[in-house]
């Protein structure tokens, strides 16, 4: 898994401060170049020799003073037009339609992907070499999305949607993070990002686009009922399950097949599944998902049937 605690080299935003740092270079080392030599002339030619007189002063000089007032001004104005230019070249303004909508819940991420109707949670897949137009919203509080290889940070505000770019140019496993104090759990908000080849991608999202598995055995069936019956379904979506539309909470139409828990807090694994149902305010306190004081055999049937939603 790349590490998160370094900017991707191959990014827009890394390249683009390469370039203005290359450049800034060159300008600072010519201006450290002139003035010394300049300096150096002077200490040799100007210097005072025994039988001199003073030399004249030009104490008034109006062209010796626009010089030295017009020569700095010029070379900000050219440090600020190089700027602006790689500001531009990292963070150019948003596409008219998002590629992304990334919303913060207290305490998980929402994924919505308008151009497909796909909505995940916590785990975003994203192809390799596809600069994408992400919008940030928050439902709550205020958030703050950062993958550090990826992308600089950026607020989830409620009420003012803001946008950044997001691209990764190798497969692979991207590590991010809430990086705004937003409650209880804030630090335990993360992000992961897969990136994976076009074509991956692509299978992905029509696995994405399929309604949830049925139950394949008894214990699954009953866990689906208990999903209908109990609380559950008054804030989770499972497209596929009558009246399952909510989404307070996260979408579980394939979270079977999600690498991880509660917002990165544990591996997706069957043990790790009953665990949460059996007490997700131990594992994530202050987390809005209560404990509903499950049976061992209620636990199995809905950790079974949520685990096979693939």
């Amino acid at each position: 898994m790349p590490s998160s605690n370094a900017l991707d080299p191959q990014s827009p935003l890394a390249r683009a401060i390469y370039d203005l740092g290359i450049v800034s270079t060159i300008v600072f080392a010519l201006i450290f170049v002139i003035v010394t030599g300049a300096i150096t002339f002077s200490i040799f030619r100007f210097r005072t020799r025994p039988g001199e007189l003073d030399p004249i002063q030009i104490l008034g000089n109006r062209k010796v003073e626009i010089a030295w007032t017009i020569i700095p001004f010029l070379i900000v104005i050219f440090l600020f037009v190089i700027t602006l230019s790689a500001m531009n070249r990292a963070d150019p303004p948003p596409a008219p339609s998002p590629d992304l909508v990334i919303t913060g819940h207290q305490f998980w991420w929402e994924v919505d992907y308008p151009g497909s109707g796909v909505i995940t949670a916590n785990e975003i897949h994203i192809p390799t070499g596809k600069r994408l137009s992400v919008r940030l919203e928050s439902k709550d509080v205020l958030h703050e999305f950062w993958v550090p290889k990826l992308t600089r940070k950026e607020s989830n505000v409620p009420g003012q949607p803001n946008h950044i770019w997001l691209q990764a140019d190798k497969p692979g496993d991207y590590i991010g993070q809430c990086s705004e104090f937003c409650g209880t759990q804030h630090a335990w908000m993360r992000i992961l990002v897969v990136a994976d080849e076009p074509a991956q991608f692509e299978q992905w999202q029509q696995a994405q686009h399929k309604p949830a598995q049925p139950p394949t055995n008894n214990a699954a069936l009953k866990g689906q009922e208990l999903f209908r019956t109990m609380s559950c379904i008054n804030c989770h979506a499972i497209n596929g399950v009558a009246g399952a539309d909510l989404r307070v909470a996260p979408d579980l139409t394939h979270v079977g097949s999600r690498k991880q828990l509660a917002s990165g807090m544990i591996d997706n694994t069957p043990a790790n599944m009953r665990l949460w149902l059996k007490s997700p305010q131990h594992i994530k306190p202050g987390a809005l998902m209560p404990d509903f004081g499950l049976t061992d055999e209620q636990l199995d049937q809905l950790a079974t049937y949520l685990s096979t939603l693939r």
